[in-house]
């Protein structure tokens, strides 16, 4: 991670059922969040539209803009400030001065992202979420002891909102519903 590329502690991310509130919500943000792009539901021309407009916004704010499921070649002509991929997606070297972020639910996935070289990694889920509705959550306990072995830093994902990001006592944190 270059030091132009600061990386925020506030992270919204896009989703489906989030949509309709986004722009409102990024406009919410502190200055310096960052902002995940997914919108995996619209097909690819629908997909760019909608970028480019919460792009602008969230650049407006002064917030990072990462694309998820994107390649070099893509944040590039997109304009995007960094991905957000697995850790098995990177296609080719990155390019300098973009941010890569990447997820894990697990030692072993941490471990991955950890020797993969990714800037940072997005933990979940710590507690319960409609996005991974029944899944076993690492809780306050489970999602330290992973955090503190890693060695990028980690932002916390999986039912986070302001309340639960103190209880967690942990500085960087992401939500999906929770900042819309």
């Amino acid at each position: 991670m270059s030091g132009e590329n600061p990386l925020p502690n506030l992270w919204l991310l896009s989703d489906e059922r989030n949509d309709a509130g986004l722009e409102a919500a990024l406009a919410r943000l502190p200055t310096g969040s960052g902002f995940v792009y997914r919108h995996y539901h619209l097909g690819r021309v629908e997909r760019r539209g909608r970028f480019d407009k919460l792009k602008a916004i969230a650049h407006e704010h002064g917030h990072r803009v990462i694309l998820a499921r994107g390649d070099s070649a893509q944040l590039e002509d997109w304009g995007a400030d960094g991905l957000y991929t697995g850790t098995a997606e990177i296609a080719g070297p990155r390019p300098e001065g973009y941010l890569w972020l990447t997820s894990a639910h697990n030692g072993d996935e941490l471990r991955a992202a950890n020797e993969a070289g990714a800037d940072a990694v997005f933990l979940s889920p710590v507690f319960p979420t409609r996005s991974h509705s029944g899944a076993t959550t690492l809780g306050v306990f489970g999602f330290s002891v992973l955090a503190q072995q890693s060695l990028i830093p980690v932002i916390a994902l999986g039912g986070m909102t302001a309340e639960r990001a103190q209880e967690l006592g942990w500085p960087r944190w992401g939500a999906i519903d929770g900042l819309s």
